[in-house]
């Protein structure tokens, strides 16, 4: 048995902050009667949101150009998680083809070489 330690999230006045789950890409808060939100992870640029300007904590928390995730529905933070790897696309690596096909290009055709 693997032992994984979790690393508490800040906590804010305003803000429910949660890390992300390795590739996570849709919100997994859920609500009183117990039924997840769903909503899609984007990335959110928290300087230009003038809701944030005048609240101001999540720029005191995490400076100016931190990386974080935030739920389109219920608004949750998610900081990135550290096992997923940097400069990929939020929505992660997608899946290979069901039909194991890899196109190259139309038949006859040859590559220009210069």
């Amino acid at each position: 048995m693997t032992e994984t330690t979790s690393i508490e999230a800040p906590l804010l006045p305003k803000h429910k902050v949660k890390y992300k789950k390795p590739f996570q890409r849709a919100c997994n808060e859920q609500n009183a009667k117990g039924k997840l939100c769903g909503g899609h992870l984007k990335r959110w640029f928290y300087l230009a949101d003038l809701l944030e300007q005048t609240c101001g904590d999540v720029r005191q928390a995490f400076g100016d150009h931190a990386e974080l995730y935030r739920c389109e529905h219920c608004k949750t933070l998610y900081l990135p998680n550290q096992e997923e790897p940097r400069g990929r696309n939020v929505a992660g690596l997608g899946q290979a083809s069901v039909f194991g096909l890899t196109l190259t290009g139309k038949p006859g055709e040859e590559k220009d070489e210069q």
